[in-house]
């Protein structure tokens, strides 16, 4: 009797070639970044000891570093908490309000067809115009700051998840109707789970719309906070103070954004 060949060890010797490959290209471009940035700070350097650029203007790397470690030893961290607290209050505020209020909207289209147009006004109004009117409404301070980040986050999320639910899998909810599922199992059964991706996509966008918020209301009102710190900067013409805050923000955001597609992994882990 002629045994079937077994090409499991062929196929387990494919599949690591594949995942040895995958892990290579993976490595390749977390070298090649790492490389360009690095690059980048040398021929920054390099050029404003040269004289080839005004470090008064664009300061340079070795005096961002100075400044950095100068504010690490003071009130840095104080600065970083007020920003932060700021930031994840309006993230959390308006993912909430934007999934509630783009669940209502999907609900009902008769309110969706009324919002529509105030919605699209609303995402296209330029944010950091109300800001004094949001100042004099709230208040200076913290509340203001929040108010602002929500102003730029919420409109966003709304019309994002909204845009998730409307064009879920129609066959599906088409299904779910042939047993007799009411709106609400619909709901929970069928168009929420299958907009998962759509809902942490929109926290990518979220995160960072809602940092861009807390720095415009920083700009704007605030006793603390980085962006309190680069227009301070701007104010004296400590243009190093300014460039710090700029690249403390950008590895704050590279955080927050890491945070929200690690949290993203371990869901899909625990779903699978």
């Amino acid at each position: 009797m002629i045994k079937p060949k077994n090409n499991n060890k062929e196929i387990s010797k494919d599949r690591k070639k594949y995942l040895k490959k995958v892990k290579i290209k993976k490595i390749s471009i977390l070298v090649t970044q790492i490389s360009i940035i690095l690059i980048f700070i040398a021929v920054w350097e390099i050029l404003a000891r040269m004289g080839k650029i005004d470090s008064f203007i664009t300061s340079q790397p070795s005096r961002i570093l100075e400044t950095f470690l100068n504010l690490s030893s003071n009130d840095l961290l104080e600065h970083l908490k007020i920003t932060l607290i700021e930031t994840l209050t309006g993230f959390i505020l308006g993912t909430i309000l934007g999934l509630i209020i783009a669940v209502i909207l999907w609900w009902s289209s008769f309110i969706s067809k009324v919002s529509e147009p105030f919605l699209v006004v609303l995402n296209s109004l330029p944010k950091v115009a109300l800001g004094p009117v949001i100042i004099i409404w709230v208040g200076a301070g913290m509340p203001a700051i929040i108010v602002m980040a929500l102003a730029i986050s919420l409109i966003v999320t709304i019309l994002d998840i909204l845009n998730g639910l409307i064009n879920t899998d129609k066959e599906k909810i088409k299904m779910a109707r042939t047993f007799n599922a009411s709106k609400w199992q619909i709901l929970t059964k069928v168009v929420m789970p299958s907009n998962i991706p759509t809902l942490f996509n929109t926290l990518k966008v979220n995160i960072g719309l809602s940092l861009v918020g807390v720095i415009s209301g920083e700009f704007l009102v605030s006793k603390g906070g980085l962006g309190y710190l680069i227009v301070y900067g701007g104010q004296v013409f400590k243009l190093d103070l300014v460039m710090t805050g700029v690249i403390i923000l950008a590895i704050v955001a590279t955080f927050m954004y890491g945070s929200i597609v690690l949290l993203e992994k371990a869901f899909s882990k625990n779903r699978n």
